[in-house]
């Protein structure tokens, strides 16, 4: 199906609403029925009706229709959080006693699900390096259900091989689910790849106007009717229509955006490359990262996220870079308009917590939509004190 067909077009049925170019915001809990046998017929199949929102609303419909072309998959779920499709999705494949086989490093609330969540109810997990196929392979169970994956990460960008670990998970009957939150639709589609299901935190790309919190999952339509009927419906952490209608709105410019991030991030990086005070860089379209090589085979591109080390003595010479810089706002999240910086000396030396796995020197910059030009002249001028 193409994409601006998609992005235009797909699942705004304009006839019904009074040939409107924008969707409707059909802001109503609850939805009449004119016959009995209608009404009956709803509660047989809530996903395919709408009775009640916290079920299926039908601006939140458009929105599902999109994101699930967009993925290449049959149908998706919306939900109130990037957390919460995760926690749905995992959920809904594992049972007291499975384990679960995910790669190293994952998001934190994903880190959080496995090891201080799930292990209330008996379900158990093994962390390994994704780069290590054979790893990954050794540490499956009798009892593993699902294998879970998220590339590039969004800290370090490693990638694992898609295709391979979802040959992988079929030999040994698993469940495979990748966030795919990084690429986003545009840039990688790893059902096109043999994985099961695909998450995203829509907040990011998909959004990308860092005005609306939403989570997403993909999948065949029986898995998204497995999840709908129990885990979706119990927990009801859904999407308001309102907030769907953003959603809508940002899809619209989701390529722009994407290249734009894709491109100025690119010259970026080529820039930090020939600077002193750079001692590493994580960017898998860099030609000098581990793993490219993968990059180029499963990722069209890889829009505004990577990470870079400096060459920094000492924690406080980190921390003088980023009092002088100006044009990047220091925050948590990404795939908005805004350029971002988020520097892992933050999360050192904090009194009653443990240092993260990760150096003081890491920081990891999100590219937005200002030119990049204007961009490095602000990190030319705050790098200057590590010459």
């Amino acid at each position: 199906m193409d994409q601006d067909f998609i992005l235009t077009h797909l699942g705004e049925h304009r006839e019904k609403y009074f040939q409107a170019v924008a969707p409707p915001i059909v802001q109503s809990s609850n939805f009449a029925f004119p016959e009995l046998n209608i009404f009956r017929e709803a509660f047989q199949d809530e996903l395919a009706s709408h009775l009640y929102t916290r079920g299926n609303n039908p601006t939140v419909a458009i929105l599902r229709e999109k994101v699930a072309a967009l993925e290449k998959a049959e149908d998706a779920l919306i939900f109130g959080s990037g957390s919460a499709a995760i926690s749905a999705a995992v959920v809904s494949q594992v049972q007291a006693g499975d384990h679960i086989v995910c790669v190293e490093a994952p998001y934190s609330w994903t880190t959080k699900l496995l090891t201080q969540f799930l292990g209330r109810f008996g379900v158990t997990h093994t962390f390994v390096d994704g780069c290590d196929l054979a790893a990954i392979e050794a540490a499956i169970r009798p009892e593993t259900k699902v294998l879970y994956l998220e590339s590039p990460l969004s800290i370090t960008m490693q990638l694992q091989d898609l295709r391979a670990c979802a040959q992988l998970a079929k030999k040994h009957d698993l469940i495979s689910i990748i966030d795919n939150s990084h690429c986003s639709p545009i840039y990688q589609n790893p059902i096109e790849m043999g994985i099961d299901i695909v998450l995203h935190s829509a907040t990011k790309y998909l959004n990308g106007h860092s005005d609306v919190v939403a989570g997403v999952v993909c999948s065949t339509k029986a898995i998204i009717k497995q999840i709908f009927d129990i885990e979706y419906m119990t927990l009801g952490a859904i999407i308001s229509p309102n907030d769907a209608s953003l959603m809508i709105r940002g899809l619209r410019t989701l390529p722009l955006r994407l290249q734009r991030s894709n491109d100025s991030a690119a010259k970026i990086v080529e820039w930090m490359r020939q600077h002193p005070a750079i001692e590493k860089i994580y960017h898998p379209f860099s030609s000098d990262f581990p793993q490219y090589e993968l990059a180029q085979r499963q990722m069209r591109g890889n829009g505004g996220l990577f990470s870079v080390e400096l060459k920094a003595e000492k924690i406080e010479q980190v921390e003088d870079v980023f009092h002088r810089l100006k044009r990047f706002l220091f925050a948590v999240s990404w795939g908005g308009y805004e350029s971002l910086v988020m520097p892992f000396c933050a999360f050192h030396n904090i009194p009653d917590r443990d240092a993260p796995p990760y150096s003081w020197r890491l920081i990891r910059f999100y590219i937005g939509l200002e030119n990049p030009d204007w961009l490095i002249e602000d990190l030319e001028q705050a790098l200057q004190i590590l010459e």
